[in-house]
């Protein structure tokens, strides 16, 4: 992507109403804009990275055999009334009438709107288990949006859910989610720690909170300083052997129980991305939901249910993956791999190489956006850092003349210069 052609409105100077990093920076490199109290336009390079880490969690749901579908925003208000939750939502739920007067709500949450779709479909136990999930635009009247995408009205989410003929089963499958949940994180970058957490409106029997360290989370965390040296890469662990690690947030950490030794023991701020619930029979119960089991019996079946916070994800890792000059990305969410910087734009040499550059690292599938403006350098490298793309490639006049670019790091802050041929191998991985 030209840059001379994009649409990437950056602003100088921070926002007056962002009070947290993510907010700030998101502002700031062009990737939102609000037009209402907690409800924002995704820009272009915020669209990039929604869809990436969208793709990410899409993935790693596939892999692990869950079925993707996609349920509609605005649901009839009769399903809810049905398990009982139409009013004891709260005023979180935006309530509608259509031209019929018939009472419809955009969607907090979708268990009944599930629920119902598989008591129309599902009859026998042999169609269990059964685990769909969809990825959707969701909204919540919070009383405060703030925060930016943090916590804002409207959200994306990824939201699951499991029917089970079995309460054991219905464990087998939570017990697996958590392992995905871990998965899904590493692979966008997070180390992210699970605390038992409340089932508040949702309801259920067990849950489990991922967690992402940022000074700026909501929830106060306290955990086993072994989960730092993961988070520094200094051991590796599986996801069941974490599990077994102390880890709480808020009031369900009781100081006087507390296996973790003093000096063990980490406090900080934690952002919650993603939290999954055994919700057993509650929504299958209240909506009359059965199937034939295997001796002929009615069977009444159980349930998981699993959500991501996708929107608010990206606001997550910009938290725990920033400097003093802007976003720093994870590889595999950022929406450029590379930054080409043309420092000499209308120079016969810088334009011609820059050119080869562009063409061959984008023939090859990597995703670059070549700054082929104007502007100084100073104002070009700041972009870059700011917008935070892992890689920086700049081409001057005297590197031009010698067949040389530079190329920087962004994470590390390291720069190499190097010949063309070292530069795209380096690149094209």
């Amino acid at each position: 992507m030209r840059l001379s052609r994009y649409f990437l409105p950056l602003l100088k100077e921070n926002p007056s109403e962002a009070q947290i990093v993510s907010h700030r920076l998101m502002l700031r490199a062009g990737m939102i804009r609000q037009q209402a109290a907690g409800i924002y336009s995704w820009l272009p390079l915020g669209l990039r990275v929604l869809a990436n880490i969208e793709a990410i969690v899409a993935r790693e749901l596939d892999k692990a055999g869950c079925i993707r579908l996609l349920l509609p925003t605005l649901q009839p208000a009769e399903l809810w009334k049905e398990s009982g939750r139409y009013d004891a939502f709260g005023k979180e739920m935006l309530r509608i009438k259509d031209r019929a007067e018939r009472d419809l709500l955009y969607s907090p949450t979708c268990e009944e709107m599930i629920v119902d779709n598989f008591r129309a479909a599902i009859r026998s136990y042999k169609s269990l288990p059964l685990h769909l999930y969809q990825i959707n635009w969701k909204f919540r009247d919070e009383v405060r949006p703030r925060f930016g995408v943090m916590r804002g009205r409207e959200f994306y989410m990824k939201d699951g859910y499991s029917f089970h003929a079995t309460l054991d089963d219905a464990k087998r499958e939570y017990d697996k989610m958590y392992d995905v949940y871990h998965a899904i994180f590493k692979a966008l970058g997070l180390t992210a720690i699970a605390v038992n957490a409340n089932t508040g409106a949702i309801g259920g029997s067990m849950s489990h909170e991922f967690q992402v360290v940022a000074e700026t989370g909501e929830s106060a965390l306290y955990y086993d300083a072994t989960f730092d040296d993961i988070r520094s890469g200094k051991i590796n662990m599986s996801s069941a052997d974490m599990r077994k690690l102390y880890a709480a947030a808020d009031e369900l950490h009781i100081p006087e129980e507390c296996p973790v030794p003093k000096e063990r023991l980490r406090e900080t701020r934690g952002i919650e991305v993603g939290q999954i619930f055994l919700l057993g029979s509650k929504y299958t119960d209240a909506m009359n939901i059965q199937v034939i089991g295997a001796n002929g019996e009615a069977i009444v079946p159980e349930m998981g249910t699993y959500g991501i916070g996708v929107s608010r994800l990206v606001g997550a890792i910009i938290e725990a993956s920033h400097d003093d000059n802007g976003i720093i990305w994870p590889e595999s969410v950022a929406p450029f791999k590379v930054g080409l910087i043309n420092l000499r734009v209308g120079d016969a040499k810088c334009d011609a190489l820059c050119e080869t550059l562009y063409d061959t690292l984008e023939s090859k599938g990597v995703s670059v956006l070549y700054d082929d403006t104007e502007d100084r350098a100073g104002a070009k490298f700041a972009s870059m850092d700011l917008i935070g793309l892992p890689w920086q490639l700049t081409v001057g006049p005297k590197g031009a003349e010698r067949g040389v670019v530079e190329l920087k790091n962004r994470k590390f802050g390291e720069k190499q210069e190097l010949s063309v041929e070292a530069t795209l191998a380096q690149l094209i991985k």
